[in-house]
């Protein structure tokens, strides 16, 4: 159970809580859970999403928009961010019932919905974001500011109140003391935040009262617009009509004209991101959740009653300005609200109160964004300075940093210039929500039941389209980049990011389409065509078979990799599974030697047992037929020998390059005296048992001697070699070469040869043959039978009658006598007489096969099945250690699969 945890359910927040590992984050999430949450649904949603979405495009730049877009594309404009803003509420809605939510709004939604990397680098697009949105509304507030109380342009000195000078460095500065005020009152805390937010939202909402209503009570005048051009000065005269139909007509179309800030001409798509910004408030609310009462009610209540209320009044103050203005008025004077306000200075205390309010909400929803960040420690030490708070909770050092970063945005200098960007970085986000809800919909995981219902898939996937194509038409070149620095991000934090135990998205999503892929997965179908081995090792302490389970992942070849241990308890006599502690360190050893594995661990009460178990359950053989599927297929075991263990793990090079020791809870390996946990008789008896059920089998011995690393990439001449024996060294009468088996063995040395590591390495076949055999007749076959499998091999003749004539010599009847025949593979009965051959033959053979030099990388031997008689199974083992001693790395196979093909 996770200690973050406030219910007792693990489901209780949005996608699990934090493992033990993270006690140390949980100290600081144990200071900010103390600080009570005290903003409600109105104070804390409803007033910081209306002041962030009523600020500079309200009352500055709403008459630019109809201006030059005329009111048909303007409403047009509204129905387009509304219906992209209003599929991303839904999704929010939905994410944020889904559980508790903390502190860090969407980015704390979208990292526990999508896992680190998607959460991690969309938590920084999002606090650029805020961070250039916080710019934003204060360069419109300096803009402001400047209209009210600058110097007349081509005026040297001010007169009145008209005093500010005007240039881009006083606009700086201006802008850098608004700033230095936003700062002070961020710092002060959520609380004071949240009462000056509402007192501003008064403010706002009497001069919207008094707007609406001069448009009805002020009579037709006209508006002197001063316009700066150059080193001179012109006045343009725009009229406020009053209620006409002329009026309305002529700014029913479009009519682009340049922006007199920046001398740009407008366009379709550069109007729209200056609108849309009046639309991006919609997380307002949702970046103060780790403050609000009840995060799950309000943000869903809260944010739809807003963004309704702005779409309402947006449209309305659009119509009633195109019935009433001319285009000049509109485009050249965004303070025109004032000229015909009957209570002009109402509206420009309503302006500053709007705009400094939006930039508050923005600089303190980036401190939070940033806070919960470092909190996470998904940068590492970064972001190690944010985390610092004050005594009531509020992340002073994320506030701080915050505020140097707008700082830095406001050299941008005019409003319009970062209009764009911003509004790319917050499409950005609300297609990553929307994508967020979207996969836990289509996961269909078990735990996503948000109380909220009014969504679907294909509302998130409209609202991921729209914001994607509005980005690529608003700015091609600030969308391109945009989502490039974002992929940046989402690798670094996949390569370098601590693992998380939030949860993965896409473990869901992978799993969700492995299951239907299964399903349709029919092993009626298999052919040998595509034939690949699937592994089941079989390690009793890794500690002893680091190099064994490596190079058994290089002989999987795209196939199933499964890592098989036994535990020997009874669960009867035990209070919980033993296994489950055992778990996390299987899978870190994966990790750390890079091998493509999955972990099967079993209790029984002996280790042939456990094997039996793992052959019948381990996979995913969802047919259950009796071969086929994904399953394994091969049983791969260490050799049996009274060999000491060695602890090869620890001089492996993915352990001996990391700085710490090893983390691995697996326990020290057994003494050279201390009696082993399988007897010969057990062991043999699990070759036989996977041969019964079908499994190819194979052996492995002195793999410990294999420096692979060295072996294969030495520059010494001739390259590393493979040597490969497809002839039963202890059954010299029935030696064939086309068998079922002596063809897997054949396959597996040229897997082995097709993996990348072994490439250099090269195929050396050895044909035993007898004088007057015709030997020159059996290597023309055999040279074919290479080329129909397009295997690359070098063919040796090996003379043996020498080994021929001690096994004769056994008592197993005349040499001139009937040899048995080679049972069928697929035959239950094993051979008689496979083990009645003289140790004086065994070593012959042995002899033979280690005077064929220069010595190979690794040795591959046909494996004879086990005897039926189980009492001779002592001796099978004692014949297969003597075929083997000294022989190096060496691999016993026996293969039951017909895996090879000539067909196209």
């Amino acid at each position: 159970m996770a200690s973050s945890e406030r219910s007792a359910l693990l489901t209780y927040r949005l996608c699990g809580g934090s493992g033990e590992d993270e006690r140390g984050r949980e100290r600081g999430r144990a200071a900010a859970a103390a600080t009570p949450r005290k903003l409600p649904t109105f104070l804390g949603v409803v007033v910081p999403t209306l002041l962030s979405m009523f600020s500079v495009v309200l009352f500055l730049r709403l008459g630019f928009v109809v201006g030059h877009a005329g009111l048909y594309q303007a409403l047009a404009m509204f129905a387009v961010a509304y219906f992209i803003i209003g599929m991303t509420v839904l999704s929010v809605c939905a994410i944020a019932t889904n559980g508790a939510l903390d502190a860090g709004g969407a980015y704390y939604m979208i990292s526990r919905a999508l896992g680190p990397e998607f959460g991690g680098s969309i938590g920084i697009m999002f606090f650029l974001a805020n961070v250039c949105g916080s710019a934003l509304y204060l360069l419109g507030l300096v803009e402001a500011v400047v209209d009210s109380f600058g110097i007349p342009p081509g005026q040297e000195v001010g007169s009145g109140i008209h005093v500010l000078p005007r240039s881009y460095w006083y606009e700086l500065l201006y802008g850098t003391i608004l700033l230095a005020l936003c700062l002070v009152v961020c710092l002060v805390g959520a609380s004071i935040y949240a009462k000056a937010t509402f007192l501003i939202f008064l403010i706002v909402a009497g001069v919207l009262g008094t707007i609406l209503v001069s448009f009805f009570v002020t009579r037709p005048l006209g508006v002197p617009i001063r316009m700066q051009h150059l080193n001179s000065s012109e006045i343009e005269n725009g009229s406020f009509t009053g209620f006409s139909l002329a009026t309305l007509r002529e700014n029913l179309g479009g009519g682009y004209g340049v922006d007199y800030t920046t001398g740009q001409m407008m366009s379709f798509s550069t109007v729209f991101a200056v609108m849309f910004n009046g639309c991006t408030g919609i997380m307002a609310g949702s970046n103060m959740s780790g403050d609000l009462k009840r995060p799950s009610y309000s943000i869903p209540r809260g944010t739809i009653s807003a963004v309704l209320f702005t779409y309402l009044v947006y449209n309305l103050l659009a119509f009633l300005m195109c019935a009433t203005c001319n285009r000049t008025l509109l485009q050249k004077d965004y303070g025109f609200l004032r000229d015909i306000s009957i209570f002009p200075p109402l509206v420009t205390v309503g302006i500053y109160a709007a705009t400094l309010s939006a930039a508050m909400s923005n600089l303190i929803g980036a401190s939070r964004i940033l806070y919960a960040l470092a909190r996470d420690d998904l940068f590492g030490r970064a972001l190690t300075l944010a985390k610092k708070t004050s005594a009531s909770g509020n992340p002073i050092m994320a506030v701080i940093l915050s505020w140097l970063v707008v700082q830095l945005v406001l050299f941008s200098g005019k409003l319009n210039t970062i209009a764009g960007v911003v509004t790319t970085f917050f499409l950005l986000v609300y297609a990553t929500v929307n994508l967020a809800c979207l996969a836990l919909e289509w996961a269909s995981a078990p735990n996503f039941r948000p109380t909220f219902r009014y969504f679907s898939w294909h509302t998130c996937l409209l609202g991921i389209a729209g914001c994607c194509v509005m980005m690529f038409l608003i700015s091609p070149v600030s969308a391109s980049a945009s989502l490039g620095f974002l992929l940046i991000l989402l690798l670094a934090l996949h390569y370098l990011s601590p693992s998380s135990t939030w949860g993965y998205i896409s473990q869901a999503l992978i799993f969700h389409q492995v299951r239907k892929y299964l399903l349709m997965l029919d092993v009626r179908k298999d052919h040998v065509k595509f034939w690949r081995p699937q592994m089941l090792l079989m390690v009793q302490n890794p500690r002893g078979s680091a190099r064994l389970i490596d190079f058994v992942n290089d002989l999987k070849k795209s196939g199933l990799y499964v890592l098989g241990h036994v535990e020997l308890q009874d669960l009867d006599t035990l209070p919980s599974d033993p296994l489950q502690p055992q778990q996390d360190s299987w899978l870190s050893l994966v990790d750390k030697l890079n091998v493509k594995a999955f972990i099967s661990l079993t209790l029984a009460p002996s280790v042939r047992h456990g094997v039996r178990q793992l052959l019948f359950t381990s996979g995913l053989d969802l047919r259950a037929l009796s071969s086929g599927g994904m399953r394994p297929n091969t049983l791969v075991l260490g050799f049996y020998d009274d060999a000491a263990p060695q602890d090869s793990l620890a001089q492996h090079p993915a352990f001996t390059s990391a700085r710490e020791e090893l983390p691995l809870g697996f326990p020290p390996l057994r003494a050279a005296t201390t009696p082993k946990l399988l007897s010969p008789r057990e062991y043999v008896g699990i070759v036989a048992d996977a041969l019964k059920m079908l499994r190819n089998v194979l052996l492995v011995r002195h793999l410990e001697s294999l420096d692979k690393v060295w072996e294969l990439r030495r520059a010494a001449s001739p390259p590393p070699s493979i040597h490969v024996w497809p002839v039963n060294l202890l059954r010299p009468d029935s030696a064939r070469y086309a068998d079922t088996c002596s063809l897997f063995l054949l396959q597996m040395a040229c897997v082995l040869n097709m993996a990348r590591a072994w490439r250099r390495a090269r195929l050396r076949l050895f044909l035993c043959v007898e004088a007057g055999a015709m030997p020159h007749a059996q290597e023309d076959k055999l040279r074919q039978l290479l080329k129909d499998l397009r295997i690359q091999a070098q063919i040796q003749l090996v003379p043996w009658d020498g080994v021929v004539r001690l096994h004769w010599q056994a008592p197993r009847g005349p040499p001139g006598g009937p040899a048995p025949a080679e049972e069928e593979e697929t035959a239950v009965n094993f051979p008689p007489n496979t083990t009645q051959v003289s140790d004086e033959y065994v070593c012959a053979a042995n002899k033979m096969v280690l005077e064929q030099g220069p010595a190979p990388a690794v040795r591959f031997l046909y494996l004879p099945r086990p005897p039926a008689d189980t009492g001779l199974y002592p001796l099978y083992l004692r014949q297969l250690e003597l075929l083997t001693r000294d022989l190096g790395p060496t691999v016993l196979v026996h293969g039951v699969s017909a895996v090879t093909s000539t067909q196209l």
